[in-house]
């Protein structure tokens, strides 16, 4: 089975969490169950089969890689962040291997995607090796994160602004697309503002 890589997506400028009266330079440092949204995204990432995993900063990168300290997580700095998420994916894809046959791409803000869901996106993508994409899916809709297989990195690298994996899910044929359910898994909750963090599935 071709090795699957993983990008955690962690360079965004984070400008809804600061209006909404955020404390911290980035929503991605706040703190979900005592631990850094990013760092619990990390550690999940890590705790799956994915290698090797790269994390891609840009907006508050110090404060980023102070929250990933002592993982084993490569950082790939991206500085056009503030011109969207395509950058960010295409800094990730850049940092890759050339033997990576997949990545997954997660993001940063998302806290409850577990190693478990990654696992089966592996797995699923190793059942049918001529997929294009693995995504799950959770009450019916799309979330992340999303796996790609390396046929769409080229594709990838020519997006622009805030297109990301959903842009390229939309652009292939429905067939080259394997969903699974996220099942106990949470693939659609992440935080923009301190009131998501106040009122989401973590809140105290």
């Amino acid at each position: 089975m071709p090795s699957v890589a993983a990008i955690v997506l962690a360079a965004g400028r984070a400008s809804r969490w600061r209006a909404g009266g955020g404390a911290e330079a980035t929503k991605l440092v706040a703190t979900v169950e005592g631990m850094p949204i990013v760092r619990r995204v990390v550690e999940a990432a890590l705790a799956s089969r994915a290698r090797p995993l790269v994390v891609v900063v840009g907006h508050a990168r110090e404060a980023v890689e102070n929250a990933l300290a002592g993982t084993d997580a490569a950082i790939a700095f991206n500085p056009n962040f503030a011109s969207g998420i395509a950058s960010s994916l295409r800094a990730g894809l850049t940092a890759l291997p050339s033997d990576a046959g997949a990545t997954l791409v997660l993001l940063g803000d998302m806290p409850n995607v577990d190693a478990a869901l990654i696992d089966r996106l592996i797995d699923a993508f190793a059942a049918a090796p001529a997929a294009l994409a693995v995504a799950p899916v959770q009450g019916g809709r799309r979330g992340n994160p999303v796996l790609l297989a390396r046929p769409l990195f080229e594709a990838a690298m020519t997006l622009d602004g805030d297109e990301g994996a959903r842009r390229l899910l939309a652009g292939i044929a429905p067939g080259a697309i394997v969903e699974i359910e996220a099942g106990g898994s949470d693939a659609s909750f992440d935080v923009d503002t301190p009131d998501d963090l106040a009122s989401g599935p973590n809140a105290p």
